[in-house]
């Protein structure tokens, strides 16, 4: 009976062990199989990403022309969105500057610069609005391989078009603020850096043409 006594509580207490290293032992497994499971979704993720990335590819060089062209002029749409946003806010910005009281101190040259800045940013957006003038000109005519390039070249010339109006904003804001150089200063790092990010960097990106056998 003393003995009895006196192992019980040692039992009691090792049994109380096995019960917490056993529940241990579950929990790391547990966190195994997870982190185990989260490596292979990554993994599938990828090669999924991958799968996708090879079948686009393959749909470009399987397509027809009419494929092609019709897949041009819908991306060609999504760029004109783009840039038609931008041109919009700027000529909004331009068409209220003559309504608030200190256009009136303006002075003449700073006057012609405003209407020449106003006068950019009408053929910026006539420019990359006439696209889809010419698609509802043209629908249904078989004409979209023309389309396609006309517009491509309307937006090229309304992105030219707008990077200089803005540049010419910020001349004449940097002018009203503080002086025609510092205007100037302005004007010329606004044009550089959209020569930088629309013509550099997508010529840097652009791959090399793959020699044909």
């Amino acid at each position: 009976m003393t003995a009895d006594r006196d192992g019980g509580p040692l039992v009691s207490a090792r049994g109380r062990l096995s019960g917490i290293n056993a529940a241990e032992s579950g929990s790391w497994k547990i966190m195994g199989e997870i982190a185990g499971t989260t490596v292979k979704q990554d993994h599938q993720d990828g090669v999924d990403e991958e799968d996708r990335g090879r079948e686009g590819h393959g749909r470009e060089e399987h397509e027809s022309a009419q494929e092609r062209l019709n897949r041009n002029w819908a991306e060609i749409l999504q760029e004109l969105r783009v840039a038609q946003t931008g041109v919009q806010l700027l000529t909004a910005f331009l068409l209220a500057l003559p309504f608030q009281n200190r256009f009136a101190t303006l002075s003449n040259n700073q006057e012609w610069l405003y209407l020449a800045v106003v006068a950019l940013s009408i053929l910026a957006t006539g420019l990359l609005i006439t696209p889809v003038s010419l698609h509802r000109a043209m629908f249904r005519k078989r004409e979209k391989e023309t389309l396609v390039v006309v517009a491509n070249r309307l937006a090229q010339a309304g992105l030219a078009v707008f990077s200089v109006a803005v540049s010419g904003v910020a001349v004449l804001i940097f002018d009203v603020t503080k002086n025609f150089t510092v205007g100037i200063i302005a004007g010329v790092l606004t044009l550089m850096l959209f020569a930088t990010l629309w013509v550099a960097v997508p010529a840097a990106l652009r791959p090399a043409p793959t020699p044909e056998h």
